[in-house]
């Protein structure tokens, strides 16, 4: 009996934890259209997998009377489960109690479940949803986030790092999600900034609202913060799962094999359809995605910001790669600041996690203008160049239309160890385009000319005919081979798994500065 009522006693204490903040603050939550801690857990994970940790985790802060309030497991939830059968440590913070703010227990706690997963070799999954440093605790919360951080930083490229906001992110709370691999935000109920706008129209005399200063919509599409933006918490929870599909559980794993539902040597015969007969003429890049990986099932990230280049991860022939590709339908697919460094970051997280990156090159350059050399194209810009070239995993190239100048350079050539490089025979491949540089080359000549447009537009299809094209290109060993466009999946799936045994390497140093 001793046994039993001591049992009885720990089973109140747990049950006591699980109401969070109280019937009635859970209720609160639910009207303002948001779940708890427990439920947004129960749906991210396998059913019945979750083991919670430090539920009997209280609070140490006696100031301001919040002494007088006890709550087991404090504002967070935190544990392990699976995810279609692979463990991962989570963490939920509960805005049911005491706003879901940090206090130096609570932090101690996430920093707990982090340290575990570094261990371990498993993902990281934090939902944010927290009113920020627990004020009541003074500097012992501010540790806490520090604590956090350093975590964060240790656990880069080391374990997938996941963060999910679900509620208010602000202040100095909003640099962990900032550091972790991918931002999940919630249309209409996330939000994110470093000061709210109480604290904006007091410094600047703006007038903003919360979603719009800090909501999906602006991070989305703006700021580049959040890689997706969902409508729903489930919906949401269900495209983490769907995103952890793709990745490894830590960077010495090789990513998760699916068995292939779709033939490698599957043709796209209307491919020779997508791409425009004139180079100036737009497409959508996501119609060559479609057809060369598997099933068409593609996950993009970034989706709404950066469009110009187009990132995502792919299956081809069951094996998850990363694609990056230049999309022709958004300012004719240049490189500008934004999407450089869309494009570097996606390229350094798959190569931190051993996952091969498939490039479709169309892109006719940098993009000009005082804006873009003001803001620092030349230092953004060579963040792609950076991260291609320090990437060691295997790395196959098509370019489909067009390669001009740097931008050929950067977009996985041989040049910064692309391992294997196509071309469709549609592909130009000079240092600018034939227009530009027939009006350099023969300026002088088509002024004097009788017809000068004439002129022109007969020097430019003779400098396309004899320098645009793949075959120089491959003449010289840059392009591996020419290729039917048709046939560009089998292709891509022979070559990464020629590779999939590829060892490459770094020179031995710390690490390298990357042009920040």
């Amino acid at each position: 009996m001793f046994i039993e009522d001591k049992f009885a006693e720990l089973n109140k204490l747990k049950e006591e934890g699980r109401l969070g903040g109280g019937k009635e603050r859970i209720e609160a939550q639910h009207a303002g259209g948001k779940l708890t801690a427990r439920e947004r857990l129960s749906l991210l994970l396998d059913e019945g997998s979750f083991e919670e940790l430090d539920a009997l985790v209280v609070h140490r802060g006696t100031e301001f009377g919040i002494d007088k309030q006890r709550f087991y497991g404090d504002a967070v939830v935190t544990g392990y489960g699976k995810i279609d059968g692979n463990v991962v440590l989570v963490f939920a913070q509960d805005f049911t109690v005491v706003g879901g703010s940090l206090s130096e227990a609570v932090a101690e706690k996430i920093v707990k479940v982090m340290n575990l997963a570094m261990k371990v070799g498993v993902p990281i999954i934090g939902i944010e949803d927290s009113g920020g440093a627990r004020i009541q605790e003074g500097v012992a919360s501010l540790k806490g986030y520090g604590d956090i951080f350093l975590r964060n930083v240790l656990a880069s490229g080391v374990v997938p790092q996941i963060s999910v906001i679900m509620g208010p992110c602000a202040g100095g709370a909003v640099y962990s999600p900032a550091i972790t691999d991918f931002v999940f935000v919630v249309e209409g109920t996330s939000q994110m900034y470093i000061t709210g706008p109480d604290v904006v129209r007091a410094v600047t005399g703006e007038e903003v609202s919360h979603q719009d200063l800090g909501g999906a919509k602006p991070h989305a599409t703006k700021s580049g913060v959040c890689h997706f933006a969902i409508a729903g918490e489930e919906a949401c929870l269900n495209e983490v799962r769907r995103l952890l599909s793709f990745l490894p559980s830590n960077n010495m794993d090789d990513p998760p094999r699916l068995e292939p539902g779709d033939d490698p040597r599957r043709t796209a015969e209307d491919m020779l359809d997508i791409v425009p007969a004139e180079p100036t003429q737009s497409y959508d890049i996501h119609e060559v995605i479609y057809r060369i990986i598997d099933d068409g099932d593609f996950m993009e990230v970034h989706a709404s910001w950066a469009q110009s280049i187009t990132v995502g991860f792919a299956r081809m022939n069951g094996c998850p790669v990363g694609i990056v590709a230049n999309n022709p339908q958004v300012l004719a697919g240049v490189l500008d600041i934004e999407s450089s460094r869309k494009g570097a970051r996606f390229v350094r997280f798959c190569d931190a996690f051993n996952i091969p990156i498939v490039t479709l090159a169309d892109v006719p350059g940098y993009l000009p203008g005082t804006g873009q050399e003001h803001g620092g194209i030349i230092s953004h810009g060579a963040k792609l160049i950076y991260a291609y070239a320090e990437a060691t995993v295997p790395k196959v190239t098509v370019i489909v239309r067009k390669a001009y100048g740097g931008a050929y350079i950067v977009m996985g050539s041989k040049h910064l160890r692309g391992d294997i490089n196509y071309a469709w025979p549609s592909a130009e491949i000079a240092v600018m385009g034939p227009d530009g540089a027939v009006n350099i080359i023969f300026g002088r000549e088509i002024k004097s000319a009788k017809n000068p447009d004439e002129k022109r537009q007969q020097l430019t299809e003779e400098y396309r005919a004899r320098f645009a094209n793949p075959y120089i290109t491959a003449s010289r060993g840059f392009i591996d081979d020419v290729i039917d466009p048709r046939q560009t999946r089998y292709h891509i799936i022979r070559a990464l798994e020629m590779l999939q045994n590829k060892a490459d390497s770094n020179p031995s140093k710390k690490h390298g500065n990357i042009p920040l």
